[in-house]
């Protein structure tokens, strides 16, 4: 990054408090989001986030801070961060600035793009509404993902958000055609991020793929910005590649954390829920920018981490709006060892309507819906008297439900088991003809443990 050779651009830091660094400027004021480098060692870089007093502002540290001290020389570039772009990406894992985590050597790319970026006025934005099969019998009957739109997994902590997200990532580029992803790590664990990178690598989509990681050990404004170089990659493809992109974010709760962290050292008075009072707007910012155009479309799947599996938590609140489908992960059925763990009757989708998905995936989702909420209550009498007080019709709907619960579990390519169990992507067509059996009642005679980890029905009934 080139530095500017006008001395009244220079700066003076006169505090630094965690990753926050406050430099005034005496001369010529700097821009937000420009890019400040130490004097004495360029590689020590920060970014201007806001001002804190009439000629000093508070810069946001992009690497160590142990060499800066009061009065150090600050000189600004007069440039945002830029992100290298193109098909140099693709097949690679980097961090914020472009730079590899991967063995391959350096980032080859040509191009570069400023990551803080504003969607262009008047931009088309369009989403067909078709259907992408994720291959995963759950979520294609009940919250199936839009072409073009957005779906959130919602989670507490060890539930299978991680996991879920790999097998979609990986069943959706594997099937779909000029198709691109882009994944952002944002905030979650380094072995998490090698174990998506080894996944990708062995089922062959990673050529078809780039990873930005801010992980969970950097400093709160490396998580924050990673979102940002991540959008900024997806908007590369879709407006200058012309490619249709599916978007994977891990995960955006980390992404609000990391700007309520910030917040908190730049003295910002927080909101009555304890989060930065921007947290609307932090969040808008980021999701704005994944939406489709008349040209190509960007589809998107975000993890977001439930604090306490509380879904009222006031930052998962505030994504709920940005999204067409709802996937809640539920510690109870990953308890009972259902995989993947959603909680059916929480989840839904906006694209479950007859002129979307069809009149048979409507009706069936309906029926099957209705059959596992007259279960629930069902359960709560067995609970207490035993299933034997039941009658005849009600035993026959608790058990159908609880066949259609366990015919709801698949193997993941991503998470094979060590016995060597295979994943399964399963057709819709399969998954909407044996639902439709099981509520028939084609299965009854079929014990229960039968449907537990099968790509379909079907094979049940050979004898």
């Amino acid at each position: 990054m080139d530095m500017k050779g006008n001395m009244d651009s220079n700066g003076k830091v006169v505090g630094v408090k965690g990753q926050v660094i406050e430099v005034v400027f005496d001369g010529e004021k700097p821009f937000v989001h420009d890019v400040l480098i130490f004097a004495e060692d360029p590689s020590i870089r920060a970014e201007v986030y806001s001002s804190s007093k009439e000629n000093s502002f508070f810069c946001l540290a992009l690497s160590s801070v142990e060499k800066l001290f009061r009065g150090a020389r600050m000189i600004n570039t007069g440039r945002q961060i830029l992100f290298p772009v193109g098909e140099a990406l693709l097949g690679r894992a980097v961090n914020i600035f472009g730079a590899p985590y991967d063995t391959l050597g350096a980032i080859k790319a040509s191009d570069f793009m400023p990551i803080h970026r504003i969607p262009e006025v008047g931009t088309a934005i369009s989403m067909e509404e078709k259907l992408v099969e994720t291959g995963i019998k759950i979520i294609d009957l009940f919250a199936p993902l839009l072409k073009g739109g957005k779906m959130g997994l919602f989670g507490g902590a060890g539930v299978g958000k991680t996991m879920l997200l790999t097998e979609i990532l990986h069943n959706v580029v594997s099937s779909q055609k000029n198709f691109v992803s882009v994944f952002a790590g944002v905030g979650e664990r380094t072995r998490e991020a090698l174990e998506l990178y080894e996944a990708l690598k062995v089922s062959q989509v990673l050529s078809a793929s780039s990873l930005v990681f801010g992980q969970m050990g950097e400093s709160p404004a490396v998580r924050f910005l990673s979102a940002y170089s991540a959008a900024t990659l997806a908007e590369y493809f879709r407006d200058k590649a012309g490619k249709d992109v599916l978007f994977f974010i891990d995960n955006v709760f980390r992404f609000a954390q990391a700007g309520n962290e910030i917040s908190v050292l730049t003295d910002s008075f927080p909101s009555e829920d304890g989060y930065q009072a921007t947290l609307e707007s932090d969040i808008a910012t980021f999701q704005e920018r994944l939406v489709s155009t008349d040209k190509n479309i960007v589809s998107v799947v975000e993890a977001i981490y439930v604090p306490a599996d509380d879904l009222l938590d006031n930052a998962v609140q505030t994504i709920f709006p940005y999204l067409e489908s709802i996937v809640v992960l539920s510690r109870d059925v990953y308890q009972e060892g259902l995989l993947p763990a959603i909680d059916i009757l929480s989840s839904t989708s906006t694209a479950i309507e007859p002129r979307v998905v069809g009149k048979i995936h409507f009706d069936i989702n309906k029926r099957a819906k209705n059959l596992l909420k007259e279960a629930a209550s069902l359960q709560r009498i067995v609970a207490l008297v035993g299933e034997s007080e039941l009658s005849k019709e009600d035993q026959t709907m608790y058990h159908r439900a609880k066949k259609l619960r366990n015919y709801m579990t698949q193997r993941f390519f991503v998470a094979q088991g060590q016995k060597g169990e295979q994943g399964t992507f399963v057709p819709l067509n399969t998954t909407l003809a044996d639902t439709k059996d099981i509520l028939d009642g084609k299965y009854d005679s079929v014990a229960e443990e039968k449907f537990l980890y099968i790509a379909s029905a079907k094979n049940l009934l050979v004898r």
